[in-house]
C-alpha cells in the first residue's frame, strides 16, 4: 500500500514539536482587530501548542501520523 499524502492546507499550518505535540499559530489575528481587546490581540500573539483531542485529529486526519 502507497504512503499517504500529508495535506498541504495541513503542512503551512501545523509544525510538530521535538515531544510530538502539534504547534499552532493562534486564531482570530487576521482582520477586525478594531473589535477586539488589547488582552485578547496580546494573548494571541505567537504560538501555542494544540490540545490533546484536537492533537490526535490533526494528527490522524491531516498530519496522516499514528493510527
Amino acid at each position: 500500500m502507497p504512503k499517504l499524502k500529508t495535506k498541504s492546507g495541513a503542512k503551512k499550518r501545523f509544525k510538530l514539536t521535538a515531544s510530538g505535540h502539534v504547534k499552532v499559530q493562534a486564531a482570530n489575528k487576521r482582520h477586525g482587530l478594531v473589535k477586539r481587546t488589547q488582552k485578547m490581540k496580546r494573548n494571541a500573539r505567537g504560538t501555542m501548542v494544540l490540545a490533546t483531542p484536537d492533537e490526535r485529529i490533526v494528527k490522524k486526519n491531516f498530519l496522516r501520523i499514528g493510527g
